[in-house]
Order: C-alpha cells, then sequence, then structure tokens
C-alpha cells in the first residue's frame, strides 16, 4: 500500500532507479548505510526512537550527502527538518523504518 501524505512532491522527483542519477544512488546507498550501521551498533534499540527522530536522522544523512556531492547545495537540498515539507519528514521516516526491517 502506497502512502499519501499532504502536500507530496512533484511528479519529477520521483524517479525510477535506473533513470535515477548515479550521484543520487550513491547518496542514497551511503545513507542506507548509515541507518543501517546506526542500528547495529544500538544492538536495535534505534527502533525505540520517535517516528519524527528516526526521520531526522535520515534528514541529516541525505543533507551531509548533498554537501558532499554539491559545492553550493540549492536550499530545498540542505534545508533543516523545521523546513521540511510533511510529505518529506514522512517520507525521511519511511526510509528508517524499512531498514529496519531489512537489520
Amino acid at each position: 500500500m502506497t502512502k499519501h501524505y499532504p502536500g507530496e512532491p512533484k511528479p519529477s522527483y520521483v524517479t525510477p532507479w535506473d533513470e535515477t542519477p548515479e550521484w543520487e544512488r550513491e547518496a542514497a546507498a551511503a545513507v542506507y548505510g548509515q541507518v543501517r550501521d546506526f542500528i547495529k551498533i544500538s544492538d536495535g534499540h534505534a527502533t525505540r526512537l520517535t517516528r519524527e527522530q528516526k526521520g531526522r536522522f535520515v534528514a541529516i544523512c541525505w543533507t551531509a550527502q548533498m554537501f558532499k556531492h554539491f559545492e553550493d547545495p540549492k536550499p530545498g537540498y540542505v534545508a533543516d527538518w523545521a523546513d521540511l515539507p510533511a510529505w518529506q519528514q514522512e517520507t525521511d521516516a519511511d526510509i528508517f523504518e524499512r531498514i529496519e526491517q531489512t537489520v
């Protein structure tokens, strides 16, 4: 079942994996690894974080990747948690929880 959030991303933000630019796939893989390692290092207790805390962690990891891949990233790429649209906050929390299921 697909979740839908208010103010969802523009259709251009949703791209099949095979059509996603290499830098973005590398960034996504790095974030996956950071979340996976964070869960493992906590002996699984990171699952006790709130949904917001989980989303914030993903957002911070992603922001670091944006600074890695862009000298001067667009402000929306590196926005603070409070400035992210609700759909992005929810998606980031979903990402963490999905990774939890694989660890």
